[in-house]
């Protein structure tokens, strides 16, 4: 892609995993992918960044963590995030100071109970998140770590088969659960959602799977309402770990969502390259020449609407 000084702009993928996951659950989407600007950084209590108890209790938090990652995509960004990851990815794409670089969204079944509190029906949604919330972060309290990973991977399963985890991979879970309920805090902070959702201008893909907890298919079709222009992908034999099992099927429409916002920014380019010759085409020879501080300057180097 061509920038507007004629440079060209790449544009980096950034992908985020959901809680108790880690970076590496984007590996077949990084293959399909290829090359050297796709991140999938570990979120705060998870993989590498394991270490330490000093975590952040807001998404806000957590974008700062992830700062020295996103300071790496040093143009534009496609940013991708899964149930907690999605979270901080709606953050991201909406009022952090990143936003203005962010091309493209895509949204898997991400956490943002906030949507859930503003009809009866939807409330008993939210006041079940809550409890499964309480419940995990009282049993990480009095040391139940055990049984905290239990109820957790319980309600993600939704009516769809319990995961069968490997010993290591349990391990591992009870190693990092301790970051839970922190991530409950920050997904139960978050308010004005629905609204940020509305003054979301970039293109959105939204995904959501037919076994998943209710909790999250009911936020994905709300966001689909609220969101200009929202793609929904619905998988009815999916459940919340869609991305990871349902990769095949998941990946291709990441992909052709990549490669939509691209061609739209690219149409977007050549539709202002086109104003401007249209501009100089019927401007004097003299309005013509105006230096770049004249009082029409704006209709000259005003920036495409992927950046508004």
């Amino acid at each position: 892609m061509t920038g507007l000084d004629g440079t060209h702009a790449a544009a980096s993928v950034v992908a985020l995993h959901c809680s108790l996951g880690s970076g590496r659950q984007w590996t077949k989407l990084a293959a399909a992918l290829g090359g050297d600007r796709f991140m999938a950084p570990d979120i705060s209590g998870y993989g590498v960044a394991a270490c330490g108890r000093d975590w952040p209790r807001t998404l806000d938090g957590e974008i700062a963590r992830l700062e020295p990652w996103l300071a790496r995509a040093d143009g534009p960004i496609h940013l991708i995030g899964h149930s907690y990851g999605g979270a901080i990815a709606f953050r991201l794409a909406t009022t952090s100071p990143y936003a203005q670089h962010v091309r493209s969204l895509t949204l898997i079944e991400p956490v943002l109970p906030a949507l859930l509190r503003d009809t009866p029906a939807d409330a008993r949604l939210y006041d079940r998140f809550t409890r499964i919330a309480q419940i995990v972060s009282r049993d990480i309290v009095d040391g139940a770590v055990m049984e905290a990973v239990e109820a957790f991977t319980a309600f993600w399963a939704g009516s769809g088969p319990r995961e069968q985890f490997s010993p290591s991979g349990r391990l591992r879970m009870i190693e990092q659960a301790d970051k839970l309920p922190c991530d409950f805090s920050a997904a139960l902070d978050l308010d004005g959602v629905a609204e940020a959702a509305r003054a979301l201008k970039v293109p959105a893909l939204l995904l959501s799977g037919g076994l998943s907890p209710y909790v999250t298919q009911r936020i994905v079709a709300k966001l689909a309402t609220l969101i200009d222009g929202a793609e929904l992908r619905h998988l009815p034999g999916a459940g919340h770990m869609l991305p990871v099992t349902h990769a095949d099927r998941v990946n291709p429409e990441i992909l052709r969502h990549i490669w939509r916002a691209e061609e739209l920014t690219n149409l977007e380019l050549a539709n202002l390259e086109l104003a401007k010759l249209e501009l100089a085409a019927d401007a004097g020879p003299a309005e013509a020449a105006q230096p770049a501080g004249s009082a029409r300057r704006h209709l000259v180097f005003r920036r495409p609407s992927f950046w508004e």
